[in-house]
């Protein structure tokens, strides 16, 4: 993929030793032989190391993201029209499953298209924009995960008082607060990523713009961005796992404490969906944020990236409906 701003890239500095190293035996190095030289400002996205199988990926990844759509716009429409599910948990489900098409319509049409076309260039705008809102949705998912177990803990731990705890005025602010907390964080990437100066050779190699793929592409030194990543990933990845995990403790001791085995199926069958997405995103999400933005971490990052971006939202109907 491309990028274009031609006055923000740094030149005479060679590829990544491993970088250049695969490229030389790479088929896609005939790309980079085609562009022109004067193109600077673009970005070249290394969608796949094996040109071959570009077709059957676009075809697997066409499928599961007509998946994710239908599947949550099937939640939001259910959850809408059905009196019944006009709940707390519904409305925050709602929210997630709004938020998934976002995220998903973020990155996959560009990485289809991509896949279909031979140059696989973005403009540098294009980029930093889909970095914004990429790291945007993802964050928000991180927190909203934590309100869903805040509704769940209230419902089995403190079921006198829920409706006071989680009264439908509070659960609107607290999805508010979700929103335009994570959108302040992604500005303070975009903005941090914006003014790093990059090498003149454009190679993103990435299924799609992310801040550690852009990172590696700098000509200085990147600490205090890495290091802004560290503490925004430890804010809302981690403490939010913790504080799930914590909510989750308490359940479960509340749950042991119940005589009826009925009512311990009804409990481990409305949280149980709920930790197994937690489970499967957010140690998708410290696997790529939580790593340093090295050529090594490439390969690996990429592709846990591809997968929850491609495969883990397209699982939630199937999850929430065991």
């Amino acid at each position: 993929m491309r990028v274009e701003k031609s006055n923000h890239f740094t030149p005479k500095k060679s590829l990544p030793m491993a970088l250049k190293g695969n490229l030389i035996s790479d088929p896609l190095h005939n790309i980079i032989d085609n562009i022109n030289v004067t193109s600077e400002g673009y970005f070249i996205l290394l969608v796949s190391r094996w040109p071959h199988l570009e077709f059957v990926l676009f075809v697997v990844i066409l499928i599961f993201y007509l998946m994710t759509m239908m599947d949550n716009l099937f939640i939001i429409i259910l959850s809408h029209l059905e009196a019944s599910l006009h709940t707390p948990l519904y409305f925050f489900l709602s929210n997630l499953s709004f938020l998934d098409l976002c995220y998903t319509t973020s990155s996959i049409p560009e990485l289809l298209v991509n896949l279909c076309d031979p140059e696989k260039t973005i403009f540098y705008a294009g980029c930093m924009i889909q970095l914004y809102f990429v790291l945007a949705w993802g964050t928000t998912e991180c927190v909203l995960l934590l309100v869903m177990s805040y509704d769940r803990y209230a419902a089995v731990c403190r079921p006198l008082h829920y409706t006071v705890l989680v009264h439908p005025h509070f659960c609107h602010l607290l999805a508010v607060a979700s929103w335009i907390s994570d959108f302040t964080n992604s500005a303070l990437h975009f903005i941090f990523t914006f003014w790093v100066p990059l090498c003149d050779h454009h190679l993103v190699d990435h299924f799609f713009c992310e801040v550690p793929a852009l990172l590696i592409l700098s000509c200085v030194d990147t600490q205090a961005n890495e290091l802004t990543i560290l503490v925004t990933s430890s804010i809302f990845v981690v403490t939010p796992l913790f504080l799930i995990l914590t909510s989750y403790d308490a359940i479960i001791q509340a749950v042991l404490r119940m005589p009826s085995t009925t009512g311990l199926q009804k409990v481990f069958g409305t949280c149980g969906a709920h930790i197994m997405v937690v489970f499967l995103f957010f140690i998708q999400a410290m696997c790529i944020y939580l790593q340093p933005p090295t050529e090594s971490y490439q390969d690996q990052g990429k592709f846990i990236a591809l997968f929850y971006t491609v495969v883990t939202p397209s699982l939630k109907l199937l999850i929430y409906t065991l």
